[in-house]
């Protein structure tokens, strides 16, 4: 069976995050999801335009809500947190009546927003996923981080657990390894902030780095890939300056996805990442 779903892979997933927009594409097709992308889309204006005009940034999410209406189907899935978030502030706006916004076609908010783990963790992907995996994820010892875009302000997203989101971990346990808990999964990792204020970013990931080393967790899965390039691209420099040997692979739940149903892919993408985590994942017997 092959669902159709709209889908807008924002700007980074064609630039430096291919490996997520990879795992993604290998992903869907295995569980079989058609990702039709919006024609002509465009930049939602994450990570901040709103902060500077905000109507020019719902303008963006509106453009491309428009775009999704067109294409006649129920569900549009959007793997970037901050995308995420910058079109659901928009349809948001949309549905409330602000439709005056540039670039905006007439809106019956017929569209449903969907983060793509929210989309991949309902219980009949779940169900596709468990018949699929053939090497299960034994002995990986990881915690899960969210970030703080995909859940708040939950009465933006939707989202029922904003504070304490769990659908990684639960996707994580299918997959056969271990996720622990804690309470810096919803923490900010800094975000675009490594440009400007890089001295806040290594405050707030060395944080994130000690207390999931305190956890017992050997890697951190992500499902957004600012997040991801923060945890992964800065992790000498952080450990330097908190003094310490960390060594923290940083994986995308697609990636671990695609590793435990036999990618073939999986040495491509992982083989774009600056922590390169072969070595512990040989340790544990999931390579070669």
């Amino acid at each position: 069976m092959i669902d159709r779903v709209s889908y807008y892979p924002g700007c980074s997933l064609e630039g430096t995050a291919r490996d997520y927009q990879e795992s993604i594409q290998w992903v869907a097709a295995s569980l079989g999801l058609d990702l039709e992308e919006l024609p002509d889309w465009t930049c939602c204006g994450a990570s901040a335009a709103h902060s500077l005009d905000e109507k020019a940034a719902l303008a963006l999410g509106a453009r491309n809500l428009g775009l999704a209406q067109n294409i006649g189907l129920a569900d549009l899935v959007v793997p970037c947190a901050l995308c995420f978030n910058r079109l659901k502030n928009a349809d948001k706006a949309l549905a409330e009546g602000r439709t005056n916004l540039p670039g905006a076609e007439p809106y019956q908010a017929k569209v449903r927003v969907w983060d793509l783990l929210d989309f991949l963790s309902r219980p009949e992907m779940v169900e596709r996923l468990k018949s699929k995996i053939i090497r299960p994820l034994k002995g990986l010892i990881a915690v899960c981080y969210y970030g703080c875009q995909v859940a708040r302000p939950p009465k933006v997203t939707g989202h029922k657990a904003a504070e304490n989101p769990t659908n990684m971990e639960a996707l994580l346990t299918v997959l056969g390894a271990e996720a622990r808990d804690w309470s810096y999964k919803t923490d900010c990792c800094g975000a675009s902030h490594s440009f400007p204020r890089r001295d806040i970013v290594f405050t707030l990931v060395g944080r994130l780095y000690e207390h999931a080393l305190e956890t017992g967790a050997e890697c951190l899965v992500v499902s957004c890939q600012m997040c991801q390039a923060n945890l992964d691209m800065f992790q000498p420099k952080i450990a330097a300056q908190l003094g310490r040997e960390i060594y923290l692979p940083v994986f995308y739940f697609t990636e671990l996805i695609g590793l435990a149903c036999g990618a073939k892919e999986v040495s491509t993408w992982l083989g774009r990442h600056l922590i390169d985590p072969v070595p512990f994942l040989k340790s544990k017997g999931l390579w070669g």
